[in-house]
């Protein structure tokens, strides 16, 4: 069943977009817990925020949209 996506406020977003282009595109879970700690969202939709922005990254870069086992 498809999850249904994260809607960050703006503030959110910005922390989260900060961290996706400028800081790790797969954060760790200590990272993921820091990211949601500073957004206030919970660590399940930070995660799915990333899931969800990396989908679209990978897309934009013409590349599948599931990594597989190989690591970007």
């Amino acid at each position: 069943a498809m999850e249904k996506p994260v809607i960050p406020t703006e503030e959110q977003l910005e922390i989260l977009e900060y961290h996706f282009c400028k800081v790790n595109k797969h954060p760790d879970p200590t990272t993921l817990c820091l990211i949601a700690a500073e957004t206030g969202l919970s660590e399940e939709q930070t995660l799915q925020w990333f899931k969800q922005r990396l989908a679209e990254w990978r897309k934009s870069e013409g590349l599948p949209s599931e990594s597989g086992s190989v690591r970007d």
